[in-house]
């Protein structure tokens, strides 16, 4: 009797039974199956080998076209700023134009999310900050991406205090005329920040803490709409990095009362930190690296921390920072990794006694819901 096949599909060929010497007749699924594994396995392994023949050729022919540096928050925040500083000079060193893309959302997990699932070859890279690669990460269930594993860090471009800015009009003249104003307000106070999870939004909380009184939280897509929002009085203080603050205290517009790091800033010596106007202990900083997807060629992360690192300790761009209260610290990609792993740490423990603990249920696992009353 005929064998019956689908439409589209040869008959079985016994033949393949008839090569074995010893045993029972293989399958048609065997048959089909087994050839096919060998067969792939084979191919893997040669584009495998091809892919790692061909990795030193990319990384000597780098850069052959632009690179682009993806900012997670709007124009005008820290990363941006920090990103235009060097990107000329970047640009420079690489003979390749350097651009750069605002991909706000989510306290920068957007843009971290994108460059994620970038192909690895050098040409994207994220501008990351404390938000995206240490808080989020043990605050949020799942931020869509995992630093550790989805990141190669490649240099510290600098390190910036955050300072507690009020409109100039604002009749608080020291850190402890608001926390008063925010215990004897009945409607309390607003803070601005550039996002959840933020820095600036941890800074507004351990004041709200030490405050004890009324505070809420608005988050705005980056440092630059958190900053316009309180110039037009849609929110009573704010803890930008120093350098976003810079442009609009020297505008008359607004009013520093202290910094949150544990010393002062060359840049603005009378201005007491958070410590010293009796709230303590007190010592946030918001940092800004250098990060590419995961299996970047080494070469080409070499390249780059070093151009990065030679950039940041020119003259020029030294005096720039330290006049906007931008700290520099040159390292090596390794050395970066580890100051990672200290801030992952730090931020880790301070998220589940300072923060988490006290505003929401189930300490950090149980972010988004509903606060303690």
């Amino acid at each position: 009797m005929p064998t019956s096949t689908a439409p589209g599909w040869a008959a079985p060929d016994r033949r393949w039974a008839g090569a074995r010497k010893s045993g029972p007749p293989l399958k048609t699924k065997e048959r089909t199956v087994k050839p096919l594994l060998k067969l792939l396995g084979s191919t893997i392994a040669i584009s495998a080998a091809l892919l790692a023949a061909s990795a030193p050729g990319r990384a000597q022919s780098y850069p052959s076209r632009a690179v682009q540096l993806v900012v997670g928050y709007a124009q005008g925040g820290t990363g941006d700023i920090i990103a235009r500083a060097i990107a000329d000079k970047l640009a420079q060193a690489l003979g390749q134009p350097v651009t750069i893309e605002n991909r706000p959302g989510a306290s920068g997990a957007v843009a971290a999310q994108s460059v994620a699932r970038a192909t690895p070859d050098g040409y994207t890279l994220l501008i990351g900050q404390p938000a995206e690669i240490v808080i989020n990460p043990n605050l949020v269930r799942d931020v869509g991406y995992n630093p550790e594993r989805d990141f190669q860090p490649i240099a510290l471009v600098a390190v910036v205090p955050s300072v507690l800015v009020v409109q100039s009009s604002a009749p608080y003249n020291s850190v402890q005329d608001l926390l008063r104003a925010a215990r004897e307000s009945p409607r309390g106070l607003v803070f601005a920040s550039g996002g959840p999870g933020t820095p600036p939004h941890l800074a507004g909380e351990m004041l709200r803490v030490a405050s004890e009184g009324k505070m809420s939280h608005v988050a705005y897509e980056g440092a630059g709409p958190a900053l316009e929002a309180l110039v037009a009085g849609r929110a009573d203080f704010a803890f930008p990095a120093f350098s976003t603050a810079v442009p609009q205290v020297k505008s008359g517009k607004l009013k520093m009362l202290a910094v949150s790091s544990a010393r002062r800033v060359i840049a603005a010596p009378n201005v007491p930190t958070i410590e010293e106007a009796g709230v303590g202990p007190f010592d946030l900083t918001v940092w800004v690296g250098v990060f590419a997807p995961h299996g970047t060629p080494e070469p080409i992360i070499t390249r780059l921390n070093r151009e990065i690192n030679e950039i940041v300790s020119q003259p020029d761009v030294r005096e720039m920072f330290v006049r906007d209260g931008v700290d520099v610290m040159p390292m090596s990609a390794g050395q970066f990794e580890s100051f990672l792993q200290k801030e992952n740490t730090k931020y880790k423990a301070m998220l589940e006694t300072t923060f988490c603990s006290r505003f929401f249920l189930g300490g950090c696992s149980g972010f988004g819901l509903p606060q303690v009353p």
